[in-house]
């Protein structure tokens, strides 16, 4: 065969194919605050027009305006499936909203009311002396029986919380791991009168003095549940494999549960912590029950009755004055910083505790 039928019969080399660009049709980046802008015009305009004085309904009115024209402007400008993912993210928009704009307006309406009394006087000074429906006297007598009562209960059931969680997690197996695990289920939801009864009658029947202790019992009742539940959640989380790494460095069981995996979860630990101190925090029925309450400071949890931020806040509102509503609100307003400043501690010690990693 000669060169040049070699050369003919040759396949040409295939010519590069430049891949096709999608194009089309989107809705500019601030079209999302447009739609917001236009649905609340809409909603408040027919919300006038139609006499409605609710402003409830005119914010119901808006955000169902927004998602309708979210929708009908993707559709037309893009296409369905861009109109679905547009609706689907404008329904998160308006139930986030939602949930943050009661919590807004009860931190607004606390610190608006609360700040009327709230100074040194107020957080120094107990209410020994002053009659409930005149104003003056304080708060301090109820911050220290809350920090003893809630410290207290933290110290009972962190511990006994901690090393369950570990058990289940680590240790548990057959019907002894299921009945913790099923009786931890239905203290979770015991209501805080229940477990203030069961020690009630404990104090009848050994003839107990009303005292703070009591009151950190029955609030360790309740806040055991909280921590079993979160830390089981958290040492679940932390990978076998480093379990099975430090095991395999011939490194005891107890010391890797130690060492290894609580360091790991100690941040998620911490949290739950938290939340259920949070819990426990603004319980009133078992103060009522187990530690009386006192106008007095008592800082002696072991012996008489104390009062607690809860009890001062109830005790105020059922006087029915106007300075007696004024420290209620001021006694809210320090029982939500106490909570506060507690989770931004544990934020602290979480992060100075957990493990480094490199990069």
């Amino acid at each position: 065969m000669s060169q040049t039928a070699l050369h003919d019969s040759t396949p040409a080399p295939a010519t590069a194919i430049a891949p096709a660009r999608l194009t089309g049709r989107s809705l500019p980046r601030w079209a999302p605050a447009g739609f917001a802008v236009a649905g609340i015009v809409l909603g408040c305009g027919l919300g006038a027009v139609a006499g409605w004085h609710s402003k409830i309904q005119w914010g119901l009115l808006s955000a169902l305006f927004f998602v309708a024209i979210s929708y009908v402007a993707t559709s037309v400008v893009e296409n369905k499936r861009q109109a679905k993912d547009k609706l689907a993210t404008s329904v998160v928009w308006v139930c986030f909203i939602l949930a943050v704009i009661p919590l807004f307006s009860l931190i607004w309406v606390t610190v608006s009311r609360g700040v009327k009394v709230l100074d040194g006087y107020f957080l120094t000074h107990s209410m020994a002396g002053v009659p409930g429906f005149e104003a003056g006297g304080g708060v301090y007598h109820a911050i220290v029986g809350t920090l003893q009562q809630v410290g207290l209960a933290t110290l009972i059931s962190v511990p006994i919380g901690l090393l369950t969680a570990i058990y289940l997690v680590e240790y548990g197996k057959g019907a002894l791991a299921k009945a913790v695990t099923f009786f931890v289920d239905v203290m979770t939801g015991i209501p805080s009168i229940v477990a203030g009864l069961f020690l009630l009658s404990i104090m009848l029947m050994f003839e107990l003095s009303p005292s703070g202790l009591m009151g950190a019992l029955a609030l360790a009742i309740l806040m055991i549940p909280v921590v079993v539940r979160s830390t089981e959640e958290m040492l679940k989380l932390v990978p076998n494999e480093l379990r099975e790494a430090s095991l395999a460095l011939g490194v005891p069981k107890w010391r890797t549960i130690v060492k290894v995996v609580i360091p790991t979860a100690l941040g998620g630990i911490t949290t739950g912590v938290m939340l259920a101190v949070a819990r426990i925090a603004g319980e009133t029925a078992p103060i009522m029950l187990l530690v009386f309450g006192s106008q007095l400071i008592n800082t002696n949890p072991f012996e008489g009755a104390q009062s607690s931020l809860p009890f001062y806040i109830w005790e105020q509102y059922r006087v029915g004055s106007e300075a007696s509503y004024d420290r209620a609100w001021a006694a809210a307003l320090v029982l939500i910083a106490f909570v506060m400043i507690l989770n931004l501690v544990a934020r602290g010690i979480a992060r100075w505790k957990a493990p480094k990693t490199g990069r």
